[in-house]
């Protein structure tokens, strides 16, 4: 049986859209694994060269910024969550940190919430960045780099269970706080990834940093200057690793971030390999972040801000109290009213600078829900970077940007 030029196509999903002379245009994708998601890039390419990539998104596109104006502000997170499904809880942060700043109660949040807030979302961080590299190592043949990541990520996710009580979307970080203390176990488990991850990241480092294939499929791939990291508006390990040391939890901090000690990784070759190097300095900085929240929480406090009007009633109190029950049930049915005006809030998400801008019009629901998603700003690099390039190297850029579409197409 023979093998026509269409069946080839179909199998590796590299449609051939029009050709020119030596140049053809190529559709890779959507359906393509490599490109993490529902992505499509439209490439011409001269020989096995890129001379140019457009990119085509929207297959994602789930309205969840105008879903959450159809919702009370206490709901609106659970489908925030949702959007960089690999960092709920720091999506949830984030626009919590902004209704908290247009309710002004930003500094009456309790200090061991604002510590149980950090430690969640910096375990997001490492847990988001495996899946990063587990993936990533499969696109380029390093199949057992995936067990090794996906073996911290199910600690973490074990921890974001017991704590939040769902592993990927717990709506954990509430309005006001946390959504209960940590429980009984909690801390001994916390204790021994604490003490497991630092060999794990020896032998991670061992297995991939001076892999000489790999090495070989990253350096050079992809090159961003720090003048054209700037100019299309690069964030996060993209951003460090062409050589500029900005995190937002270092420029802008929040959540108390300034009183912990941690470095900002930074790359100055601007390659995939860099791009590569500072996600794994992050995790190591990451937990080294975790450590130091770890101490904090041998001592009991509050979790939830001690204002009636935005926190519910313990559920003891439900049980006993008649104003206690009328209060719920207020809160649950109508929620809370937001004073009218605007804000903007960024902090520092796995893939750079996440900000919400919300707008109040004083009504138990949000105006206006707008999302400065970091993976949409890096992607659109990739016109950029890929020009040059050998169309096998896209797997690599793509990947190296650590793209998440549920947050580049909403």
């Amino acid at each position: 049986m023979s093998v026509t030029p269409e069946a080839v196509a179909r199998a590796t999903t590299l449609d051939v859209v029009e050709v020119k002379g030596n140049a053809m245009t190529l559709s890779m994708g959507p359906q393509h694994p490599s490109t993490h998601g529902v992505l499509q890039v439209v490439v011409e390419v001269s020989g096995e060269i890129v001379e140019k990539a457009e990119m085509e998104i929207g297959y994602l596109h789930t309205g969840i910024e105008k879903t959450a104006e159809n919702l009370f502000w206490t709901q609106a997170g659970t489908v925030i969550e949702r959007m960089d499904y690999l960092n709920p809880l720091g999506n949830e942060l984030t626009y919590t940190l902004a209704v908290e700043k247009l309710l002004g109660v930003s500094d009456r949040i309790p200090e061991r919430a604002q510590s149980i807030r950090v430690l969640v979302t910096e375990l997001t961080r490492i847990a988001s960045h495996c899946v990063w590299l587990g993936t990533g190592g499969i696109d380029l043949g390093a199949i057992s780099t995936f067990f090794y990541t996906f073996d911290i990520r199910e600690d973490i996710l074990d921890l974001l269970e017991q704590s939040g009580g769902a592993r990927m979307h717990p709506h954990y970080i509430r309005i006001g706080g946390v959504n209960g203390d940590v429980p009984a176990g909690f801390l001994g488990r916390l204790d021994a990834l604490i003490a497991k991850f630092p060999q794990r990241m020896r032998e991670l480092r061992a297995l991939l940093q001076n892999n000489p294939i790999l090495r070989d499929r990253m350096i050079d791939v992809g090159i961003v200057s720090p003048a054209d990291a700037l100019a299309w508006g690069l964030t996060g390990p993209s951003l460090r690793a062409s050589g500029i040391a900005y995190d937002v939890r270092k420029a802008f901090p929040y959540s108390g971030y300034e009183k912990y000690a941690f470095d900002v990784p930074v790359r100055d070759d601007g390659d995939a390999y860099a791009r590569f190097l500072v996600r794994l300095d992050e995790m190591e900085e990451a937990m080294r972040i975790v450590g130091q929240v770890r101490k904090e929480l041998d001592t009991s406090g509050p979790i939830m801000i001690d204002d009636p009007k935005i926190a519910q009633p313990p559920k003891e109190a439900i049980a006993l109290s008649m104003e206690a029950l009328i209060h719920h049930f207020k809160i649950v049915s109508e929620s809370f009213r937001v004073p009218p005006g605007d804000v903007y809030v960024a902090t520092e998400s796995p893939r750079g600078e996440l900000a919400y801008y919300l707008v109040s019009n004083g009504n138990n629901r949000p105006y206006r829900v707008r999302t400065r998603p970091p993976s949409m700003y890096n992607l659109q690099a990739l016109k950029h970077m890929v020009p040059g390039n050998l169309i096998a190297d896209m797997v690599v850029m793509i990947g190296s940007l650590d793209p998440v579409f549920g947050e580049v197409d909403r």
